[in-house]
This record gives structure tokens, sequence and C-alpha cells, in this order.
């Protein structure tokens, strides 16, 4: 399990370039007009991990598998695309198919490039774009709505309760909050959840500054980044033309050289996956041995047995124990066996809540 993340905004914002950034790709067309972008893109990339490697390297493995990433590029959206402008109500329905939502914003300036609006103002796009994933929510829920109305007539307890959930988003929504699915019991949680509401998922802003303001930012991504705080989302710089820049070079070691000349630590990749995985709290556990060293991604707080059940189902059902190394021991003592001698591997039970970088052997019976 990697996770997919789907690539939103206004027309001509720079998603486009940054999809191929972040794809090492060049399958997106990235054009000055709106509407580039019919059908979504999509891109599967390896996270990149550099603990992955070296727990291949010291467990001499055949093979070394990550986990990976879709990013799914969405064609701009226009005010009134919940009502079909530009195509909208074709593009909403890719938006609820991702985990979380990448919202590419405009803070730069620049005359050649057009704009929908005659000003860049990222306050004013990003209201825009909200709006219309709330409308398009409000008519997912007013269209659940009319179809359980017909069922409740049969005096069914759950679809008269599945009712007052819906009527409910609707006020949270109307009253431009946000839902807070911990407000519900366990039973309403599941049914909101099952109605993959867009204004629900995890966002991100990548704010796509000029280059100048690759490192400190502008006054266009500092109040994106305000909006970011209010919000409780997240936020990431990146330079769509840093990154057309940078594509142009074919070998990776002069790609890192450019990167290191312009005073930047990490890819756009890692940045926004990153940040992606703090967004949606995940953390990566490992299985390494001579056959392979591979990399598993879940959400932080799993329970061992439930992280043993992305491997296998049969490993979750059939669940013993797991034996378990600490990432930092399993490299100061040079892997599995030196950990097994010296008393650094552990036992542990179905309940054990597993740790960010953590080596596991899953033991289960059929």
């Amino acid at each position: 399990m990697g996770f997919k993340c789907g690539i939103i905004g206004l027309p001509n914002v720079g998603k486009s370039t940054i999809f191929n950034a972040l794809t090492e790709s060049n399958k997106a067309e990235a054009a000055n007009y709106p509407f580039a972008t019919i059908e979504p893109n999509i891109g599967r990339v390896p996270v990149p991990d550099e603990r992955l490697k070296i727990l291949s390297e010291i467990s001499s493995s055949k093979n070394t598998i990550p986990t990976f990433i879709d990013f799914v590029d969405i064609a701009g959206l226009v005010k009134g695309a919940s009502q079909g402008e530009g195509l909208g109500n074709k593009f909403l329905s890719h938006i609820r198919e991702v985990d979380a939502i990448a919202h590419v914003v405009r803070c730069f300036e620049n005359n050649n490039i057009s704009h929908v609006s005659s000003s860049i103002n990222p306050k004013n796009d990003i209201e825009t774009i909200t709006t219309e994933l709330i409308l398009a929510d409000l008519e997912t829920l007013q269209n659940k709505i009319i179809s359980l109305d017909k069922k409740a007539k049969s005096g069914d307890k759950l679809i008269k309760k599945q009712l007052v959930v819906l009527k409910t988003l609707i006020n949270i929504l109307n009253e431009n909050k946000k839902i807070n699915i911990n407000e519900f019991d366990e039973e309403d949680r599941f049914f909101v959840k099952c109605l993959n509401l867009i204004s629900m998922k995890p966002l991100l802003y990548i704010c796509n500054v000029d280059e100048s303001s690759i490192i400190t930012g502008n006054k266009f991504s500092k109040e994106v980044e305000q909006i970011a705080v209010e919000e409780e989302n997240g936020t990431v710089n990146v330079s769509a033309v840093i990154e057309s820049q940078i594509s142009e070079f074919e070998n990776k070691e002069e790609k890192l050289l450019m990167l290191k000349d312009l005073g930047l630590q990490q890819t756009t990749l890692n940045k926004v996956i990153n940040a992606g995985y703090n967004l949606l709290n995940l953390i990566t556990f490992f299985t390494s041995g001579p056959k392979e060293t591979r990399a598993w991604t879940i959400i932080k707080n799993t329970k061992v047995a439930k992280a043993a059940g992305k491997i296998h189902s049969d490993f979750e059902k059939g669940f013993i124990r797991a034996e378990t190394i600490s990432y930092n021991d399993f490299i100061d003592f040079k892997g599995e066996l030196a950990c097994r001698e010296l008393g650094k591997l552990r036992q542990e039970g179905k309940d054990y809540i597993v740790k960010d970088g953590e080596i596991f052997h899953f033991l289960f019976k059929v």
C-alpha cells in the first residue's frame, strides 16, 4: 500500500509540469491554455527511502521492492465545475477516487502565462476550488437523500438514521464548516466514509512559486501557508520553472547537482511524498532477507497483526507472533543474525503497535 494522490487546481497553474516532475515523465501536456489535460494522467512512482537500499545491502537481498505512490493529474477545475463547466462533473468524479488531494496554487506573476483571473490572488483561487468541491459533495448528499427517502417508507430504522446523518452533513457544508468524522458514532462514521466526500479528503497545497522564491517563499505562498494553518492542511513550495529545467537532464546525478546549486535539499518528489505521508499519518515497516527486502506502508498506530495482513490475509488470520528489530539495531549490528545473538530481536504479540522503520518476520498458522 502506498497512496493515490490527485493533483488539482485552476487551469494554467503548473499542474502538469509538476506531475511530470513527480513522475519523471512527460506524460502530461504542459500548455498555456485551459484543459490541456482532459483524461487524467496517472503515474506510479516508487517512494524514495534510503533505508530500503541499506537494508537490502546488509541482507544481500536478490530483490529490492519499494512501496509506490500513484499521482493522478486531473484537468483544471473552473468556477461552475460542479454544474459541468469546463467538463467539471467528469473531472470531479476522478477526484473521488484518490486518497489525498494536492492542490496546486499559482504563487507567481508572469504576464506571458495566462490566468483565469485578471490578477494573481491565491486566496480567491483556493476559494473557487473549495466551493466547487463542496457543491459537488452537496449534490452527492442530496442525491443520496432522494435515493433513501424512497426506501425510508418501509420504516427501516437504519435508513432513517442515515437520512439524519445526511442532513447533518449538508448543514455543516452549507455553513462552510469542516466535517469532523469523530463527532459521529462508529456506525455513522462507517456510513460517512462510504460516501467518499471530496471535501473530507486530506489536502496538501503545492505553492508554485517563481525561481527566486523557491527557498524563502513569497507573499503569495505565505498567504497560502496561513490558509493551510487555519484549515490544518499542509503546504510545500515548488517551482515549475526549475522543474522544467531539471527535466532536461537525463542523468540523476546532474539533476541532484543542479538542485544543490540552487540551495535545495530534496527533490519535488521527496517534498510531496514526505508531506503526503505526514498528512495521511503513514509510516513504513520492512521485511528483509536474502530473497528480498521490501517496504510496506501502513497507517500510524497500526497493530502488528493488522500490519501482517498487508503482506497476506493469512498472516493476519493465523497470526502467532512477530519477530521485530529496530532499524537502528539492524544497521548497527549488520543484520538479523547478530541482532538475534545479542538479544536485539524482540518477540511481539498481536496488539503491539508498529513503529516506523522496524523490520519484521511474521509467524503464523494457516
